[in-house]
């Protein structure tokens, strides 16, 4: 066996791995980077969705009461500044 047949016997076998690569995962083309600036992915993708935050019928009470009070304490205070 010469030379000449022992590289014409790995390049065979070079070529039936290649074919078995390509089936088992994906092109080898596939795996190359490709030029130029990089496409977006979309935020949806990289970040789960946050979930929304609702209002207890008792906390949105809270808050009006909190507000009506805030409100009182504006309006004395101005009844106050005016005499």
């Amino acid at each position: 066996m010469g030379v000449a047949e022992i590289l014409a016997t790995v390049d065979r076998e070079i070529a039936l791995l290649q074919q078995v690569r390509t089936l088992l995962g994906g092109s080898a083309t596939a795996a190359k980077k490709r030029a130029g600036r990089p496409r977006k992915v979309a935020a949806s993708a990289l970040k789960p969705a946050k979930k929304k935050r609702r209002l207890t019928p008792e906390g949105r009470r809270k808050i009006a009461e909190a507000v009506k009070r805030r409100w009182a304490a504006q309006k004395k205070a101005a009844a106050a500044a005016a005499k």
